[in-house]
């Protein structure tokens, strides 16, 4: 386990920005990352989790506490379950998944990051979401001190959001099982329209595995969303925002707004989301509000390849990433009365 103080955590993070750690700790094994969250939580000391670093925005102060990052590794495949250690590398395990002729995750390749954030954000992509794979999310329970198993109600996943994420404080993930499907080589159903367009196939038809994951990636590295130290498209934190969910009122005051932004013709994105509510496009709304490709002037900009995607041309600092967020959820509130939603995790910043 190695320790280090005021350690730089920018290099810890897709984004490449915050300022240091007090302590920074790199655990390696499960019993590494309990003792470590045991002794800060009966310090009283703050605790930053740290996976693959994909999904954190953190503030240029940095942060008074311990970061503990987790660097576990262990991947095991038995019949069609699999398990992953938090910290495996999740692209790595979805081209073993596919490897081993196993559907279930596949459209999910590419997502940067660490296995152990997939069930907090429900992470999801190209009509595939984790929840609908996971069976049992193995836990340190911060409020008992003791590791816990919870099965996939338990962990109450919604649109990218979970139990995990409504309590942040309480649990540190150590291991993701899931159940997938042995479909002769097979993907699962393809559900996503531009997916179903780039195979050149109908939605719920299935396709070899291998296509359907370099197909998905050849995808998300045309929007920037694969990481390539080269590019400064991709030094961001994926999508910044999630697609906003509208229950009617909202969804009748969204349209309107569009129509008289837009014109009486405009078809704005609508997606049935349960519950009452209509799923829109994020993307989509922070480009009719004028933000496009490559906008701004500043060390922070949106994506050149996706408007969802606030990036770090090199020299930007947290506070340059956060005034452009301000600026894009401003705007799409002035023009459709839709507030936007980060859906990366900030640390000692908020929007």
């Amino acid at each position: 386990m190695q320790e280090l103080h005021d350690a730089p955590l920018a290099p810890l993070t897709t984004l490449r920005l915050g300022g240091p750690a007090t302590r920074l700790v790199t655990a390696t094994t499960d019993a590494e990352v309990v003792e470590t969250v045991r002794a800060a939580d009966a310090a009283g000391e703050p605790l930053l989790v740290i996976g693959g670093g994909s999904n954190l925005v953190i503030g240029d102060k940095g942060f008074d506490g311990t970061a503990l990052r987790i660097a576990t590794r262990g991947r095991r495949i038995e019949g069609t379950t699999l398990e992953l250690a938090a910290g495996e590398v999740w692209s790595e395990a979805v081209a073993a998944s596919v490897e081993a002729g196993l559907a279930g995750i596949e459209c999910l390749a590419g997502i940067p990051g660490s296995a152990g954030a997939t069930p907090i954000q429900n992470v999801g992509a190209y009509g595939q979401e984790v929840s609908q794979t996971v069976t049992e999310v193995l836990a340190l329970d911060r409020a008992t001190g003791e590791t816990v198993t919870l099965g996939n109600e338990e962990c109450a996943f919604s649109y990218r959001h979970s139990r995990f994420k409504a309590e942040p404080e309480r649990y540190v993930v150590l291991r993701v099982r899931f159940a997938l499907a042995d479909e002769d080589g097979l993907s699962a159903p393809i559900r996503y329209a531009e997916t179903a367009r780039a195979l050149g196939v109908e939605a719920g038809d299935r396709v070899p595995l291998a296509q359907a994951r370099d197909t998905v990636l050849k995808l998300r590295a045309g929007k920037g969303m694969v990481l390539d130290s080269e590019d400064h498209d991709t030094w961001s934190a994926g999508s910044f925002f999630t697609n906003p969910l509208l229950d009617e009122a909202q969804l009748a005051l969204f349209l309107d707004r569009a129509r008289a932004h837009l014109g009486e013709d405009v078809v704005p994105p609508a997606y049935p989301a349960g519950e009452g509510r209509t799923k829109t496009s994020a993307a989509w709304l922070i480009d009719k509000a004028g933000f496009t490709k490559g906008y701004g002037a500043g060390p922070a900009r949106i994506s050149t390849k996706h408007t969802l995607a606030l990036t770090n041309r090199g020299s930007a600092t947290t506070e340059d990433l956060l005034d452009l967020a301000r600026e894009v959820v401003a705007g799409v509130e002035r023009v459709f009365g839709v507030t936007l939603v980060n859906e990366p995790v900030t640390v000692g910043v908020s929007l």
